[in-house]
């Protein structure tokens, strides 16, 4: 199967799957197998969904909602890979570069995301760059850890090999270092992506006048199922819009692996 062929095939099965389930859950709240103050019916969602679409919606309109959530998480993870990917790559190749940072890198390791709101709060107040600051460090672990593997996944006999042909260190690092440590690097990038959406939208449950975390926690307080459905889906969308341009990236990045 060609890798055309096998992106189409498994759309396909993608497509099937979601087709299912929307079917089973029109079918379930249809025959009332399913409670509404549970699981909103698809009328009731759709309802929602043009009501923040049109109307607005906690402040704002689904669109507001949605790109001021992406623009937050763009730029904490542009902020944190930044810094991560070079970071984490340069301690895989120097041991010393390793024994100075990586002391302080496993103190800050552990420490939940999540943790850096209250601090975060009281450093920037409770605007956006609180925000894109808590992203940062959702984002920065996962990159560093990834681009560090990367470099240590490297067959040592490839780096004696470039060093015995006496390639000059510049080279090494963009001919043999860089593209071997890409796929785990890549990787990285996911997971980062992955904890930005995350921390985005429970940092947004605290002190947000706009995003898509804003409009969940508004629909909580109002008790209303279907607008918190609607909040998830566009989480959702988002993120599967995020994650879908940086596997375009990915494979631009790296044309030698087929897909």
């Amino acid at each position: 199967m060609t890798a055309g062929a096998d992106r189409r095939f498994r759309l396909a099965i993608g497509t099937a799957t979601v087709l299912a389930l929307a079917a089973i859950w029109g079918v379930g709240s249809a025959g009332q197998w399913i409670a509404p103050i549970y699981f909103p019916p698809p009328g009731e969602v759709w309802t929602a969904f043009v009501q923040v679409a049109v109307q607005g919606y906690a402040d704002g309109m689904l669109h507001q909602h949605f790109l001021h959530s992406c623009l937050l998480v763009l730029y904490g993870f542009v902020a944190a890979v930044a810094v991560g990917v070079p970071l984490g790559m340069l301690m895989g190749w120097s041991r010393r570069a390793e024994a100075i940072l990586n002391p302080a890198f496993l103190l800050l390791r552990p420490i939940p995301p999540l943790a850096w709101i209250p601090l975060a709060i009281v450093w920037l107040g409770l605007g956006d760059a609180a925000k894109v600051l808590v992203i940062w460090f959702a984002a920065f672990v996962p990159s560093v850890i990834n681009s560090y593997a990367g470099v240590r996944s490297i067959e040592p006999h490839l780096l004696e090999a470039a060093r015995s042909l006496g390639i000059p260190r510049a080279m090494l690092l963009r001919e043999v270092l860089f593209p071997g440590a890409l796929p785990l690097v890549f990787t990285g990038l996911r997971l980062s992506l992955q904890a930005c959406w995350t921390t985005l939208v429970a940092g947004e449950l605290i002190g947000a006048i706009t995003g898509l975390g804003h409009l969940l926690y508004q629909g909580g307080l109002d008790i209303y199922p279907a607008m918190i459905l609607v909040g998830m889906v566009a989480v959702a969308l988002a993120g599967g819009l995020m994650t879908a341009l940086l596997t375009l990236l990915e494979a631009r990045a790296m044309p030698w692996r087929g897909r």
